[in-house]
């Protein structure tokens, strides 16, 4: 069992930068792939970024790319994801998510932190 608490959302305007953490329990950290989903108002969940176990192998959606960044510390159970450059359609709830091999789908959600870009 995994449990994930995310946090650093909040109110910032059209091109600032702000970096979301989510702090995972367990002992076995190391070992899930980890990822970052997000949800504007209205509209479906959508992946944003993805980092693998060991290789820290990383796969981010064209809308984020060059402006986002994920990155984890197996050693404290961290995922970060730096955002800068942040537009208004940034806007949503940030989720940070966990698969356990084979790394088919996702087993453990957070709820989330509220990110909010004004223009």
């Amino acid at each position: 069992q995994v449990t994930l608490l995310e946090s650093g959302g909040g109110l910032v305007q059209a091109g600032d930068s702000l970096r979301l953490s989510c702090a995972a329990s367990g002992r076995t950290f190391s070992g899930y792939a980890m990822a970052w989903f997000r949800q504007a108002p209205g509209k479906e969940r959508e992946f944003v970024a993805r980092i693998m176990t060991s290789t820290g192998s990383s796969l981010y959606a064209d809308s984020v790319k060059g402006r986002f960044a994920i990155s984890r510390d197996n050693a404290k159970n961290l995922l970060w994801l730096q955002m800068d450059n942040l537009k208004p359609e940034d806007t949503a709830v940030y989720y940070c998510a966990a698969s356990r091999p084979p790394w088919e789908r996702y087993d453990y959600w957070g709820h989330g932190t509220h990110v909010t870009v004004s223009s």
